[in-house]
């Protein structure tokens, strides 16, 4: 499979993300059986800037950090992304994580 092929999958998978949570590079590349491909999960939300309707904002590290935040116009556009969602951000961390993470493995099989 190309890269591109993996991205068009990492973003159908993006796009299925509720609003209000959050998912991990891990958990989608997980999902996609590819578990060791997280970083190319990064690589494929930093090029979805390019497409309005992939809500990359809700994808982050393994612990909740906004790690993406940089790829987004502004310093802040990931965190009040997620704010406007319900979401609460601390020092560019989610706040109850645990509670609010989305793992497709578990809501889409």
């Amino acid at each position: 499979m190309n890269s591109k092929d993996f991205f068009q999958k990492v973003y159908k998978v993006v796009k299925m993300i509720p609003s209000g949570r959050v998912s991990t590079y891990g958990l989608i590349a997980k999902y996609l059986g590819s578990e060791k491909s997280s970083r190319v999960v990064g690589y494929a939300m930093n090029a979805s800037h390019q497409n309005s309707d992939i809500p990359a904002h809700r994808v982050v590290n393994r612990v909740g950090l906004l790690t993406g935040k940089h790829h987004f116009s502004g310093t802040t556009l990931m965190q009040n992304l997620l704010e406007s969602e319900g979401i609460k951000i601390q020092n560019d961390r989610v706040l109850n994580f645990k509670k609010v993470v989305w793992d497709p493995s578990k809501e889409l099989d």
